[in-house]
């Protein structure tokens, strides 16, 4: 059974930075094609921060664009998001996707395999 599980996630206020990680089990770490972050605030559909696939190749939305790094450590099987000069904006539940057929990384549908998420609120 496959699970993705989120840390990291926590309140801040405006201009602090905070760093998600996401450790996945069920799967060799490396079968994934893509890792992805998404958030859903309140009211909102879920949309795609970053992504990154199996050659560390990695997108972001342009909402957090020099802002946000996503990246992978191989050695530990972890996913990370690190979120630098957070905005209220960017409140939200964040999740951790992964999927192990090549797609989007921004398309909800790209990803077969969910984290509960954590959630950010910025203040």
């Amino acid at each position: 059974d496959v699970q993705l599980v989120e840390s990291g996630g926590g309140s801040v206020q405006a201009g602090g930075s905070l760093r998600l990680s996401c450790v996945p089990s069920g799967h060799t770490y490396s079968s994934y094609c893509i890792m992805g972050w998404f958030r859903q605030a309140p009211g909102k559909e879920r949309e795609g921060v970053a992504g990154i696939d199996r050659d560390d190749r990695s997108g972001y939305a342009d909402s957090v664009k020099g802002r946000f790094t996503i990246s992978k450590d191989n050695a530990k099987n972890t996913l990370y998001l690190q979120m630098n000069t957070l905005k209220p904006e960017d409140t939200g539940m964040y999740y951790c996707a992964a999927a192990t057929v090549c797609g989007s990384w921004f398309r909800v549908g790209s990803f077969a395999y969910w984290g509960q998420g954590t959630q950010v609120t910025v203040s």
